[in-house]
């Protein structure tokens, strides 16, 4: 990705995490480190905030001994407010997780394949440009090979969506065909099935296939089966509604001006269709934590599923793997976490737990011009490998 597009979708474990593993300089830890405490996420968050030159960071983990909250800096610079544990935020691109396990849900039920093309539910929707949905599978909507242009990379659209327009766009609603025909003016990227190149596309179709098959939305789905069902009672999905339920941080934003006295702004409100299914979720650090502990553990999928959405990953270098909707990073102990990332405008959040469910970290920054991603990804090899 751009670098401008790629802080605009999601700084993520694709490359905030992964590279951050990849260039650690501290000493590798045992595995059982964090058993020890959290006080190297505490210094973790600090620098976030101290060295990232960020508003302020929370950090929610479950493990063996129960759950910890750990805040640096504000949730409102003006007030001086300190964090919650029940501050919500905009989840962004961790909404992935709820769309990739619906999907497999309805496969589960038989009522869709993974191998069904695209075209078979969407007919005509992805065409043009090189774009043909008769040659792109579901799975390769969810694990990133279906060689589709990112939206969010479109520069009219990323200006207006997360750059200097975003003030006078940011109640702006949009339907997820129009995000796809953002998409269908430009060529595929690669060809389907080749080299992953994570596209929030994707998943925007992917809402629109849940669409078709149940005659509900994704998000009224993801609620029926998930959210429901786990007692998620602090997250949601907003619709148009710009609004962030209290509390929650003010949500603050450079939009992507680099310059190093460039002004901050209020992103709190935002209308949210600009990424749709692929990253409006709003939610807590212990939702989050309580969801990935659920998805890791078989308590959402059947066994044939899981390892669909687990085992059958594909490789991105440096030990980072794209599954279904739920990505993988091996840390420089030696741990595996399992997760993801969002990034919208004033909040860059991660959800990481291990496979066997007994430790999961969730973290939101309420600053989104995080220059340097080591920062970010040390967090989590601070909880997980100490």
């Amino acid at each position: 990705m751009e670098q401008r597009a790629a802080r605009a979708v999601l700084l993520a474990l694709t490359t905030a995490v992964a590279v951050g593993a990849g260039t650690l300089t501290a000493p590798a830890a045992p595995a059982h480190a964090a058993a020890r405490g959290h006080d190297a996420t505490r210094a973790a968050l600090r620098a976030v905030v101290e060295r990232g030159g960020l508003p302020g960071v929370a950090a929610t983990v479950h493990d063996s001994r129960g759950s910890w909250f750990g805040t640096v800096g504000s949730a409102d610079t003006g007030t001086g407010r300190k964090w919650s544990a029940g501050d919500h935020f905009r989840a962004a691109s961790n909404t992935k997780m709820f769309l990739a396990t619906v999907l497999l849900q309805l496969e589960a039920e038989g009522r869709l394949s993974l191998t069904d093309t695209v075209e078979k539910w969407l007919p005509g929707v992805v065409r043009g440009n090189g774009n043909d949905g008769r040659r792109i599978t579901l799975r390769q909507l969810l694990n990133h090979t279906s060689g589709l242009f990112d939206f969010s990379n479109d520069a009219e659209f990323g200006r207006n969506s997360s750059g200097k327009g975003f003030p006078e766009h940011r109640y702006d609603t949009h339907r997820p065909q129009d995000l796809v025909a953002v998409a269908m003016q430009h060529p595929p990227v690669s060809e389907p099935g080749k080299a992953p190149s994570y596209a929030n596309t994707n998943y925007v179709l992917a809402g629109m296939v849940i669409g078709e098959v149940t005659g509900h939305s994704y998000a009224e789905e993801a609620t029926r089966r998930i959210i429901r069902p786990l007692k998620l009672h602090r997250t949601s999905f907003p619709g148009t509604d710009p609004q962030l339920p209290a509390p929650h941080p003010v949500a603050y934003s450079r939009l992507h001006d680099t310059a190093p006295d460039a002004p901050v702004h209020d992103a709190t409100e935002q209308n949210m269709t600009w990424l749709g299914a692929a990253g409006d979720l709003i939610s807590t650090g212990g939702d989050l934590n309580r969801f990935q502990r659920a998805l890791v553990t078989g308590a959402l999928l059947p066994a044939a599923q899981m390892k669909e959405m687990f085992d059958d990953g594909v490789p991105a270098g440096e030990g980072y793997t794209f599954g279904l909707g739920i990505d993988s990073v091996t840390l420089s102990c030696g741990v595996t976490v399992w997760g993801h990332t969002g990034r919208t405008n004033g909040s860059v959040s991660a959800v990481a737990g291990t496979r066997d469910g007994k430790h999961q970290l969730t973290f939101d920054i309420n600053g989104d011009w995080l220059v340097d991603g080591e920062l970010y990804g040390k967090v989590i090899e601070a909880e997980f490998c100490g």
